[in-house]
């Protein structure tokens, strides 16, 4: 494995080790809470335009305190609408944060990113994200979600707005690893009630005709696989090192890719008191 290669995959640990521990760990849940909140947004956002897409029409979104959610189409949907909907939860959601992976490789392009995804969560909570009966608190959670990230893209020092961009967009990429307790209950609970199957019973049912255990733990597998294959390449092709930047134990003790040992300690302790080193990183707004 080649030495930038392991920078990639101790970024993606780190995520992973990250939410998994915040959300087993006590009041661990509390941090990770509004990073929960994005990923039930995107989830349901992206089941929004799968109904778009497949005719049924999309209404509105509802988000609850538990961090579940739903999205309304406008009509019914048959059975290949139906899985088309059920799977673009889990399907968009990791597609969404490689996408934020992707374009923000520096310190410049994670504050347009931010303060991008501040606008749609703010306008989103104007718009499609709606109270639900006796309680308006999703349209003013996604709203305050918007405002923080907008704010942190612009207050934040460089390096740790990609870092906080990248952890976001991890975030969303192992969301079916978070959630795959919910796909693996006989009914989807929103909002501390049950409103009948989850994504995954209702893609086993569209695809194989049936909810038996092994349909459904087959569509929770491949949503999960999908997840962390999605955030792999991402990490891939953006050359992401912004947390191995950040976290002191991510950083890589290897030369860069292409170059010998050799040639790194020729250049690097040679840089005389008066002059900058190249290969240091700067923050640029």
């Amino acid at each position: 494995m080649k030495k930038a290669d392991r920078v990639e995959l101790r970024t993606l640990a780190i995520a992973l080790l990250a939410s998994l521990l915040l959300w087993n760990l006590p009041f661990g849940g509390v941090l990770i809470y509004p990073f929960k909140l994005l990923a039930t947004w995107l989830h349901e956002l992206s089941h929004g335009l799968a109904m778009i897409v497949t005719g049924t029409g999309f209404d509105r979104v509802v988000i609850y305190r538990d961090t579940s959610g739903l999205a309304y189409a406008q009509a019914g949907a048959g059975p290949f609408a139906a899985a088309v909907i059920a799977a673009a939860g889990y399907m968009g959601t990791p597609l969404w944060g490689a996408a934020l992976l992707v374009v923000t490789p520096s310190a410049r392009s994670a504050r347009i990113a931010m303060l991008a995804l501040g606008a749609l969560l703010g306008l989103s909570a104007l718009t499609v994200v709606t109270a639900a009966p006796g309680d308006a608190f999703g349209p003013w959670a996604i709203g305050a979600i918007g405002l923080a990230f907008a704010v942190a893209g612009v207050i934040l020092p460089g390096r740790w707005r990609i870092a906080v961009a990248h952890f976001i967009a991890a975030q969303a990429c192992v969301n079916a690893l978070l959630d795959i307790r919910v796909l693996l209950r006989p009914a989807q609970v929103v909002n501390g009630l049950e409103t009948g199957a989850s994504d995954a019973h209702t893609m086993a049912a569209a695809t194989f005709g049936t909810t038996e255990l092994w349909a459904v733990w087959f569509w929770a597998v491949v949503w999960l696989v999908w997840s962390l294959a999605v955030l792999y390449v991402a990490l891939r092709f953006s050359g992401s090192q912004a947390l191995a930047r950040v976290v002191p134990f991510a950083r890589s003790k290897v030369s860069p890719r292409g170059e010998s040992d050799r040639d790194a300690r020729r250049r690097s302790p040679a840089t005389a008191p008066d002059e900058t080193d190249p290969n240091a990183p700067t923050d640029t707004a």
